[in-house]
């Protein structure tokens, strides 16, 4: 059950649009920002809020890359497999991901802190390879600018594999 305050908010936002359809992938963002994915029943919920059906609002949630369906990691990598960052290295990207947290494209960690996906394109191709992090962009990865940012995700996480 969502929140009453999660709740509250979502209809405000739903009764200022024109219909409340338009508002169906802002409702979902709100709700995964909440609670990081998008299960079955926040689905239900967010569908009878916008007088759709579960399966017309699954409809666009597949649709979409940065809508999640099952449980993710804390951090979430997205990594641009376009043509442009194909043809930088995007490979060797995945590859490094991979090995440093010990998850496989598509995954997420043992540990829960990070999950590895594809992603089409985040627009960021005169920065090839790039991934995106929670919602931020990195541009011409290299092997040492991945290990700093994920070195510093670890550190700010707390996460010591050491212990």
């Amino acid at each position: 059950m969502l929140p009453e305050d999660l709740k509250h908010r979502l209809e405000a936002m739903i009764i200022d649009s024109e219909t409340s359809r338009e508002k169906a992938v802002d409702v979902m963002f709100a709700i995964q920002d909440r609670f990081g994915w998008m299960s079955d029943e926040r689905m239900e919920e967010a569908a009878g809020l916008l007088r759709m059906t579960p399966l017309e609002l699954d409809e666009i949630a597949t649709f979409y890359d940065f809508i999640y369906r099952s449980p993710v990691g804390k951090y979430v990598i997205h990594v641009c497999d376009s043509v442009m960052c194909m043809m930088e290295g995007h490979e060797r990207v995945i590859d490094h991901i991979c090995a440093r947290t010990n998850v496989t494209l598509g995954g997420t960690s043992p540990d829960g802190l990070f999950s590895l996906l594809p992603v089409c394109c985040i627009g960021y191709c005169d920065r090839a390879p790039a991934m995106m992090i929670n919602k931020r962009v990195y541009g011409k990865l290299t092997i040492e600018k991945i290990d700093r940012i994920l070195d510093k995700l670890i550190r700010e996480d707390g996460f010591h594999p050491s212990e």
